[in-house]
């Protein structure tokens, strides 16, 4: 049933809205910005930051418009003197007991509050005093937190709490002296964080952000003579790395993005989509095994590190179902130091594997003490694409301008399954591809896989040589969890499972282009659909779409790893996951050893 309509004005302009909506939101109607800093729709209605205060007419007090209900008739005004005074007001008081470290800080040019005080001319310090002295966290491998940079947003506590579903922020200490930060502002490395990194794309200043040890370290190893240095580029990266430098959203810049690596100095720029068609073909085998054997089923895909640690936390007892193959990632690293060091000659040793990623989980998935081949680490740094896009940036080259350039061989053909494993439901419709044709001996139909595609969470039913199979997609942990408790009280009958942490997939990831406008976490949202279907539609311009197909894993299984599942392949790419407990640290959470600075 629609809600009664509300007829009002704002700014002179009449505007009718559904009853219960509020100022905020009926000005945005008609194109009237009014400014937030702790406002996220639908999610985070705090009314705490006080910048979006509006005068109503009959009320002496200003009204912080994103809870202010509208009225019949009502007359509201967003811009007079006063409103004005109070909101540049509020910002300096925030600017009070904020660091002024803005031509250093990791937000710059990319900071709401930093845009604020330019918009309403902030250019001194009215207020000095007590300004707070909170230690920086920076002892995870994914997350740093400065929370002294903290302005009481919430929105890092909602998001964590209502959409990823893992609770690990909350309001510490007092009045004056509080900020957003775990129980007694432990350490991240400590909380059951999955790194899935929403909390930093929502964080409107940069009290939040990726840990960035391993740009140096990329340019160190690039620098050195005696190393060998290899990039994968994870799928997602080619439909998204354009928008650091301007392009628009869902731009597929592929064979430019190869082409800047090239520039950059890597010896071999590869496709972490190959990486994705040896797990589908590997996870593949290994669903085939088990649904025959009807053991351990539902199985749970396991290529996003945040979904992994996830279950690791808060569903152990799903540990047995889970996926026993690595990532992309991990799959591409494994090969870096053992097939290919073995084709081209070279030390593994001397190998420095690099992979950029839509997302900082992958920086503790990389130093998991698991994720090793033959006592060397798989992958040696991990760049999320913020990063990736700031290192091409320094070395002066202009992404957009660049002509095309193909991936180096053995690793570098991919096939359209392996591409749109950045898009939500790819791994689940990638998977479908090979596992449908390895029972059937035909093709899957594009109807039946494309069935697969959902915002939120689905499941869909195919019956495969007579036998019904289900297979279900959960996009965002929020999503998963809400599958899981039904899978678990036996509502939901499934037989195969993709999960990934991040709404929309790896395209919305936590290492993704971040937008300094207010409503940037629903851009970002928003924005994963548009880069998904980039994906698609490069997987539809491939010649070859599914992994089994694709020549060059026929050529690695066959002169080298044998039989998908074979005793090579679970050496190299099959692992095994731990229970965690809630808070504390685990041996697998390897950090830095060095305490966290003031």
């Amino acid at each position: 049933m629609s809600k009664k309509k509300i007829s009002l004005e704002i700014d002179g302009q009449k505007v009718q809205a559904e009853e219960g909506t509020t100022i905020l939101e009926a000005a945005k109607q008609i194109g009237i910005d009014i400014p937030t800093l702790c406002y996220l729709k639908d999610i985070n209605v705090e009314g705490a930051c006080r910048v979006c205060l509006v005068e109503v007419e009959g009320d002496p007090k200003l009204g912080a418009s994103c809870v202010y209900e509208i009225k019949e008739g009502m007359r509201v005004k967003t811009s007079t003197p006063r409103v004005i005074k109070a909101r540049k007001q509020m910002i300096e008081l925030l600017l009070s007991d904020h660091p002024n470290t803005c031509l250093t800080c990791i937000a710059n040019q990319n900071c709401e509050l930093q845009s604020l005080a330019a918009k309403y001319d902030v250019r001194g310090f009215r207020y000095t005093g007590e300004r707070r002295r909170i230690p920086i966290d920076d002892l995870s491998p994914s997350i740093v937190r400065e929370p002294e940079k903290c302005i009481m947003c919430r929105r890092c506590i909602t998001v964590c709490k209502e959409v990823v579903t893992a609770s690990i922020y909350d309001i510490n200490e007092r009045g004056f002296h509080s900020f957003a930060a775990p129980a007694m502002n432990d350490s991240q490395i400590d909380t059951p964080c999955t790194y899935c990194g929403q909390c930093i794309l929502v964080c409107p200043t940069g009290a939040l952000h990726e840990q960035r040890q391993d740009t140096e370290l990329v340019w160190e190893a690039l620098a050195d003579p005696n190393k060998h240095v290899v990039i994968q580029t994870a799928p997602s990266i080619r439909s998204t790395i354009g928008e650091m430098f301007g392009m628009p959203i869902g731009s597929l810049v592929t064979g430019k993005l190869v082409t800047a690596l090239k520039r950059l100095g890597f010896d071999r720029v590869f496709d972490d989509c190959f990486g994705a068609d040896v797990v589908v073909m590997e996870e593949g085998t290994e669903f085939i095994h088990r649904f025959a054997e009807r053991k351990r089923l539902p199985q749970f895909t396991s290529c996003c590190p945040g979904w992994v640690k996830f279950a690791e936390n808060f569903y152990p007892e799903l540990l047995p179902h889970l996926s026993t193959v690595r990532s992309p990632q991990q799959v591409f690293g494994a090969l870096s130091k053992t097939y290919y060091a073995e084709m081209v000659g070279i030390d593994p040793n001397n190998i420095f594997c690099v992979s950029t990623m839509p997302c900082i989980a992958k920086k503790f998935e990389a130093r998991r003490p698991e994720m090793t081949v033959n006592g060397l680490r798989a992958v040696d740094a991990v760049l999320t694409t913020r990063e990736l896009g700031q290192i091409i940036k320094q070395a002066g080259i202009d992404l957009p301008n660049l002509s095309d350039s193909e991936y180096d061989e053995p690793m570098g053909y991919a096939s359209g399954a392996g591409v749109i494993f950045g898009a939500g439901g790819g791994v689940m419709e990638a998977t479908l591809r090979t596992v449908y044709n390895k029972l059937t001996g035909e093709a899957m139909r594009a109807d039946q896989y494309k069935a697969i595609r959902s915002d939120s969470y689905t499941s869909i039913d195919i019956e495969i040589r007579g036998e019904k199979m289900r297979f279900a997609v959960a996009r965002g942990l929020g999503n998963a969890r809400h599958m899981i408790d039904r899978i678990l009280a036996g509502e939901l009958k499934v037989d195969l499972v993709e999960i990934m942490a991040c709404p929309g997939g790896c395209v919305s990831g936590g290492g993704q282009p971040i937008y300094s406008h207010k409503d940037k976490w629903y851009m970002q949202v928003d924005a994963g659909g548009q880069r998904g279907n980039a994906l698609f539609r490069e997987d539809e311009s491939k010649e070859v779409r599914t992994a089994h197909n694709n020549p060059w894993v026929k050529k690695l299984y066959a002169e080298y790893l044998g039989e998908p599942m074979g005793e090579r392949s679970r050496q190299l790419f099959h692992s095994s996951y731990t229970k965690r407990p809630m808070y504390g640290r685990t041996p697998h959470d390897l950090c830095k050893k060095e305490p966290a600075r003031v």
